[in-house]
């Protein structure tokens, strides 16, 4: 697997007619994103509504919903069986839109099939969902244009793609937010497991070591990563298991925000008003910030950059310090967005049936 296209063609064999459900997966990643906390109520009904079908089908490791997504244009990278696609059709309303785009040709035409189930489903005049094929590291080929979303979201689908700095790249031109499940390493995963073709088509060889993200997001533009969720990974398969050796793996959901350019990083306090959907009494932001309404709380200056320049800014009063942030001589040890030390805290670790570990 040497060149980006077998890395492709890959793939499109592993999902397209090797694995038939989630179930032959050989690790938990398809599981591994199931929250200790119980998902809000519009989002459980939502996925309540999805066919059974597109269900099976579905091969992600997370739940990457953020709140406050009615009305808004969601583009999913990876979409595979169409199982967040149409989840997010019914959050984002008539009035949203909701593109999915995958590599695999039958995927795509496997989710398009229930296109017209769910506008019946959900009461829509119209459909307010399309699929598309194409790769998510050349997004304008496949006809979808710059800053044309409101937000990116992708479901263990990173990990399979061998460009990796071109896929955060076309999300940065796309739209506000990148908000996405994957699959980490706990540190950088040799070159002979990336050439091993059933550990990347599982995720394995493909997978980031968690630090890079940081400095990946960076170097694109984004905001520093933000840490929603996270949950470590079971290795079922006994030969896959020996083959990775001493590293392991967990599935993080981070939030990525696409900043003003030099933006001004001013510490500020901030009040959430309790009026996002669902959320009336506190708005849990990520894993290491969560608003309590009317209770004012000071943030950094990169945190207060975020609030005022996202769809979350009519949601808070933020009065800001004029304290610039410090530069620092030292390296920040980011250990707050490791997602193995989050997955210890929650005691997170979902096991899931194999075609070798049931």
């Amino acid at each position: 697997m040497s060149t980006s296209d077998e890395v492709h063609e890959n793939v499109k064999k592993y999902y397209g007619s090797r694995l038939a459900s989630s179930c032959d997966l050989q690790t938990s990643a398809a599981s591994c994103g199931v929250s200790c906390r119980p998902a809000p109520g519009r989002v459980a009904e939502a996925l309540s509504l999805v066919h059974p079908e597109v269900i099976r089908r579905f091969f992600g490791c997370g739940l990457p919903v953020p709140a406050k997504v009615e009305g808004c244009r969601v583009l999913d990278l990876g979409s595979g069986s169409g199982r967040d696609c149409y989840a997010f059709s019914k959050l984002v309303g008539q009035k949203g839109h909701v593109t999915g785009i995958d590599m695999a040709e039958e995927m795509i035409a496997g989710s398009r099939k229930y296109i017209e189930y769910h506008q019946q489903k959900f009461g829509y005049d119209e459909t307010n969902i399309t699929f598309v094929q194409g790769y998510m590291e050349k997004l304008c080929e496949a006809g979808i244009q710059n800053d044309s979303m409101d937000i990116v979201i992708s479901n263990c689908v990173i990990c399979l793609c061998p460009d990796k700095r071109a896929v955060l790249q076309e999300a940065f031109k796309e739209g506000g937010e990148l908000y996405f499940s994957d699959m980490y390493a706990s540190k950088v995963v040799p070159d002979h497991l990336k050439q091993d073709p059933v550990l990347w088509g599982e995720g394995m060889g493909g997978s980031l070591f968690w630090r890079d993200l940081i400095s990946l997001a960076h170097s694109v533009g984004f905001s520093t990563p933000r840490l929603v969720s996270a949950s470590h990974i079971v290795v079922h398969n006994c030969e896959l298991k020996a083959k990775a050796g001493d590293i392991s793996y967990a599935s993080g959901t981070y939030r990525l925000f696409k900043l003003p350019k030099n933006p001004k990083m001013s510490k500020a306090t901030v009040t959430y008003k309790g009026t996002v959907a669902d959320f009336p009494d506190e708005l849990e932001f990520d894993s290491s910030h969560s608003f309590k309404k009317d209770v004012a709380v000071e943030v950094d200056g990169e945190m207060a950059a975020v609030l005022q320049s996202s769809r979350f800014l009519p949601d808070f009063k933020i009065q800001i310090l004029h304290e610039t942030e410090p530069n620092s001589d030292s390296a920040p040890q980011y250990c707050h967005l490791n997602p193995f030390l989050l997955a210890d805290r929650l005691g997170s670790s979902v096991k899931q049936c194999s075609k070798t570990g049931q």
